[in-house]
């Protein structure tokens, strides 16, 4: 089993790493502020625009430590990877069983999305019985009769119609899983490019880790992170990245519940934009990066393996079943659902 090394995230806008024998040097306006050794790192994401040094990169590159560049608000810039894993015939196999089985796929992919969300409505209705339940119940069902509707069609448009209709019902119903009364916290639908509230502003950038999680886990196993299934191929996009995260966006929603109900975050952790986009800023980043490596190692019983495994995990344990499923070692793919 694969073990769970740490994420190093570095939040300050100013900072370069570079490289220090066996660690990575990070220096902010020409003053080393903290030294780290390599060997107990698994990836470095930095949200700096200043980079690094030539010489960490290469460094990264040989030792398989993924180094990520994202933008502040956690959006992908790029990627410093060594020599790729995959190899012609795997590619070439990825290619002819997502041709040949897109449906059961996008279908599959689709139904584990609906029934996590399902979960997490059905939890909310469970602890706050007292409260006005019945607009959640109503959530529940559709969403059930969603899951339901998915094996009905075989139609790709009409299942991304499907996806999309529950989706927005869902996003139009997240204020309710929210407890905190704070102004802040409201939000009345899902918003992207860019957020309009800070709800979508840590929903966004939560995604946005989980993805960049998911294509180094890809990449690991051999499988080509930018050929997916579902998500319409794209230069410069990683659409099976994007597939998979779809079943495991619920972590990150429940995550940013709690944080929101447990009053960790606040509207102080938060910037608004002169065109009305709402980001985290350096602050709030850092509470939530923090807490999400805690939430990283957490354990969970993984349904399929069998085994209590730390969440930091899963992307590894998804990519390799789906690659398993390639090679043609197990006849199905079987998305993550939670329990």
């Amino acid at each position: 089993m694969r073990k769970l090394l740490n994420t190093l995230y570095v939040t300050d806008e100013k900072a370069y790493l570079s490289l220090e024998g066996e660690a990575v040097v990070c220096s902010a306006e020409g003053r080393p502020a903290m030294k780290m050794p390599l060997a107990g790192l698994e990836s470095i994401c930095c949200f700096s625009y200043l980079g690094c040094s030539p010489a960490l990169m290469g460094k990264c590159a040989h030792d398989g430590i993924s180094l990520n560049f994202l933008g502040p608000n956690g959006r992908f810039l790029a990627r410093v990877v060594g020599a790729v894993k995959g190899n012609v015939y795997t590619r070439r196999a990825q290619i002819r069983v997502f041709d040949e089985n897109a449906v059961e796929l996008i279908q599959n992919n689709i139904a584990a999305k609906l029934a996590n969300t399902r979960f997490l409505v059905e939890r909310t209705i469970r602890d706050h019985r007292d409260d006005d339940i019945a607009p959640l119940s109503e959530l529940s069902r559709k969403l059930k009769e969603s899951v339901e509707a998915i094996y009905g069609t075989a139609d790709v448009d009409a299942l991304r119609g499907i996806e999309g209709d529950a989706a927005r019902k869902y996003f139009e119903s997240f204020g309710r899983l929210i407890r905190n009364e704070s102004p802040a916290f409201i939000v009345r639908g899902r918003s992207k490019h860019p957020p309009l509230d800070a709800v979508n502003a840590l929903l966004s950038f939560l995604y946005a880790m989980q993805t960049n999680d998911i294509e180094s886990a890809l990449e690991t196993v051999g499988l080509d992170a930018y050929l997916g299934f579902y998500h319409v191929d794209r230069p410069g996009r990683a659409s099976l990245a994007c597939d998979l995260v779809e079943e495991v966006r619920c972590i990150a929603e429940r995550f940013a519940i709690t944080l929101i109900n447990l009053k960790i975050l606040s509207a102080a952790d938060f910037d608004v934009q002169p065109t009305g986009a709402v980001f985290l800023n350096d602050d709030g980043r850092k509470k939530v990066l923090s807490k999400w490596q805690e939430k990283k190692r957490e354990t969970f019983r993984h349904r399929i393996i069998g085994q209590k495994v730390q969440y930091g995990l899963l992307p590894f344990i998804q990519a390799n079943l789906l690659a398993k499923y390639v090679r043609g070692e197990i006849a199905e793919y079987p998305p993550f659902l939670m329990r």
